[in-house]
């Protein structure tokens, strides 16, 4: 039997950029950006690993972003884009196999779609401006980027058009987006929108904020958040550093621990008490930029030997940093919002996470029984940034006796079905019935019950 036709199997660009630009919010586009901005400064600067107590300096690099629902801006001086990138690499879709590594060591653009999925996402009239500097010359051009225009293209060709255009002030990417689409104009029209923006990039570049990185949000500068824990008196966070061998490729793990706050009294407002148990939790960074914040579910080690979080626990934080110049072997996922619990070098890295989670377990719990004596050795120490930590192999809290209690049970009967459901209430069905009943009760007691 002979061929008689061949079906058509290239999809439509209109479908394309639907499906690329689905699953990731507004933010986090601005943030891919923001990441691109970032990685062509460290390759500028060298390569040179970020970590805790050391990195590049980025004081003299600059990222200026302007968001309001007619105009969406990055400006940076972080060296620009070649032209042979821009021709070959930068405005594919996906990175290609034969592809060279182009991108900076210890960068966090893995996934070479991110430029195109963000400014797509975001508008439709789309201008994206570059100087770099090399040697013999100056590259200056345009890419233009009419989207309407471009998805009701047919054929095989999906190129953008490069044209010449005047040097920047400065090396770098200037990027401007008109004809916003509808969801960014929304979120850009919200009042709150920049300030939500600047709180994001405070925590997720904070070690690049802490090294000189100058931000600013709509002519507002952004500071960086310094995470702070607990040292002095019998109080010492836990900071651990080792190498990963993968292959012939090495990932560098830091993983600093502790006490960062005394929990709320109760006479506090609540905002404080949800202010400092939205910040408690496990942290994970890749190559410095922050991917999982605060997490407090079995994606990091609550829940999973142990209990599932508590506002007892809050004052806990920790953060693990992730560094390698084979940025694949990074257990962030595609949105960089997350991590991948699949990756090797994550789940050789839990075990490690469970030593201080499980001591903060355990000194909450005495704490309760003896709370004068918990804080006066809590006075005696003080806040100290996590960029001065000291190697500690374990997390060192106060030793608190607890006080003899006398237990006594409880017995009821309650329908199946109402405690299955109470079950799904605490977020995991496969809980016991007794756990079940333990766990309402501290949800009962912590509301209700006076303690003298």
């Amino acid at each position: 039997m002979g061929e008689i036709a061949r079906a058509d199997a290239n999809a439509s660009r209109a479908f394309f950029v639907r499906m690329l630009t689905r699953d990731i919010s507004i933010e986090d586009c601005i943030l891919d950006l923001v990441d691109n901005s970032v990685d062509s400064a460290w390759k500028a600067l060298g390569s040179v690993r970020l970590g805790l107590l050391s990195g590049p300096d980025f004081s003299k690099v600059k990222i200026d972003l302007k968001v309001t629902p007619e105009l969406f801006s990055i400006k940076d001086n972080c060296g620009g884009m070649s032209l042979e990138s821009a021709k070959k690499y930068a405005f594919t879709f996906g990175r290609k196999a034969e592809d060279p590594a182009d991108s900076a060591e210890f960068s966090i653009g893995v996934y070479g779609i991110g430029l195109k999925r963000a400014v797509f996402k975001l508008g439709k009239d789309i201008n994206v401006r570059s100087t770099h500097r090399k040697k013999g010359g100056v590259d200056a051009f345009e890419v233009p980027i009419d989207v309407e225009t471009w998805v009701k293209g047919t054929g095989t060709d999906w190129d953008f058009p490069i044209m010449d255009a005047e040097e920047l002030p400065e090396s770098g990417l200037d990027i401007e987006i008109k004809d916003l689409t509808d969801l960014a104009k929304l979120t850009f029209g919200d009042t709150e929108f920049a300030s939500f923006l600047r709180r994001t990039i405070a925590r997720d570049y904070s070690l690049h904020l802490h090294r000189g990185l100058s931000v600013t949000v709509n002519d507002v500068p952004v500071v960086g958040e310094i995470f702070k824990l607990f040292t002095g008196g019998d109080f010492e966070p836990k900071y651990e550093t080792y190498v990963e061998k993968i292959g012939n490729e090495k990932v560098y793990v830091e993983i600093v621990a502790g006490f960062a706050f005394p929990p709320a009294e109760d006479n506090d407002p609540t905002e404080k008490r949800t202010e400092r148990e939205e910040k408690s939790g496990w942290y994970v960074a890749c190559n410095g930029r922050i991917v999982m914040a605060a997490d407090k579910t079995a994606l990091s080690v609550w829940g999973d030997e142990f209990p599932g979080w508590h506002p007892q626990y809050t004052g806990f934080f920790g953060l693990i940093v992730f560094s390698a110049d084979a940025t694949e072997l990074l257990p962030l996922t595609t949105t960089k919002r997350s991590v991948d619990l699949s990756s090797i070098v994550y789940r050789r890295a839990r075990p490690k996470m469970k030593e201080p989670t499980r001591a903060w377990i355990d000194y909450t719990n005495a704490r309760k029984t003896d709370k004068a004596s918990a804080e006066q050795e809590e006075a005696k120490a003080v806040q100290s940034s996590i960029f001065s930590v000291r190697p500690q192999a374990q997390v060192v809290l106060p030793q608190i006796r607890k006080a003899r209690v006398r237990d006594t049970s409880l017995q009821f009967r309650m329908p199946i079905e109402r405690v299955k459901r109470l079950a799904l209430g605490f977020g995991d069905a496969t809980l016991s019935n007794s756990e079940v009943g333990r766990k309402a009760f501290d949800y009962a007691y912590d509301d209700l019950a006076v303690e003298e």
